[in-house]
């Protein structure tokens, strides 16, 4: 007979009792898995970064990876050539497809053929595309607007919206939103950038307890800062932002300005792999036992106390009421 302390607390969630009785218990962290051969994950931003580094580490890992990028060129961008060399000899399977998160069409199209590469629906969805442009909220005009929240917000419900349906379909799937440690803070000069996080978590939270009786996991990647090539895209995409501005709006935030410089160029130190690892161990984790939330670096003091905060509250407004069954499913 199973131990009670190991049920799946999908499987808790269907029987009638589980509002008051529901025993399951946080697992333990998960170990590196040994493979990962036979399971499916589709890669959004995958031309450098987090993207990059989990297509190659979850194939190394035997796993199926559908990489997409924008811009693809026909296959020929230099991004997704030296991404394919790079994955040959690897246990399992790397596939490079175009698909733009902030174009609707791109992402239909682009999640059936990565449905079709995985012989039905995917396993594991990574929504990692994102942008980051800083700067005084006065100074953000509506194109950087536009493309931070298309990019970081839109893009990523519009991807998992596309996604679900096979999911649902086998009861069983993993979507691995990356958020952000400001995702859950707010600081100056990335007001904007905070806010499309901030909608993120909040969204993809929703989505959990909404998925929770139908045998989908949702966890919230939330990195903290990381030397990824972010913050050299990110840096033009500012100067350019910077230089669309009246002068008279540059010169009255100019220390806002110097300090957001010098943040986007300011050396980061912590390891990026730290990210592919903790997504494979979230792979290999029982369906049902992953956690709402993985913060990931080497300090992640902050964010694990407001999420502690944060989820005190929604244990208040949730645990009791037509909610408590899928907020007990998500947060035990």
């Amino acid at each position: 007979m199973q131990d009670s302390r190991n049920l799946n607390r999908r499987a808790l969630l269907g029987a009638a009792s589980v509002a008051a009785t529901a025993l399951a218990t946080s697992p333990a962290r998960a170990q590196a898995p040994a493979s990962l051969a036979g399971r499916s994950v589709l890669i959004t931003g995958s031309s450098a970064g987090f993207g990059r580094l989990s297509a190659l580490h979850l194939a190394g890992l035997g796993a199926t990876v559908i990489a997409s990028m924008r811009n693809l060129d026909g296959g020929r961008r230099p991004d997704a050539v030296s991404l394919l060399q790079e994955a040959k000899g690897l246990p399992g399977k790397v596939h490079v497809i175009e698909l733009d998160v902030t174009r609707p069409d791109q992402v239909k199209d682009g999640v059936a053929k990565a449905e079709k590469i995985a012989g039905g629906g995917l396993d594991v969805l990574l929504s990692n595309a994102g942008i980051g442009i800083s700067g005084p909220i006065e100074l953000q005009d509506d194109a950087a607007l536009e493309l931070q929240m298309q990019t970081n917000l839109l893009g990523g419900l519009r991807v998992a919206r596309a996604a679900l349906p096979g999911m649902r379909a086998r009861r069983a799937g993993l979507i691995l939103p990356v958020s952000s440690q400001l995702g859950r803070m707010i600081m100056p000069n990335i007001g904007a950038y905070c806010s499309s996080k901030w909608g993120l978590e909040a969204a993809f939270e929703a989505m959990a307890y909404e998925l929770a009786p139908m045998g989908v996991d949702v966890t919230i990647l939330q990195p903290g800062g990381y030397p990824t090539r972010i913050w050299e895209s990110g840096s033009r995409t500012v100067e350019a932002m910077f230089a669309r501005n009246e002068p008279e709006r540059i010169q009255a935030y100019a220390q806002h300005v110097a300090l957001t410089r010098a943040s986007m160029r300011s050396p980061r130190g912590a390891d990026p792999m730290d990210i592919p690892r903790a997504i494979a161990e979230l792979m290999a984790m029982p369906a049902g036992q992953r956690p709402l939330r993985r913060p990931v670096h080497p300090n992640t003091a902050m964010t694990v106390a407001v999420n502690k905060a944060m989820a005190g509250f929604q244990a208040q407004a949730l645990g009791q009421g037509p909610f408590a069954a899928w907020h007990t499913a998500v947060t035990t």
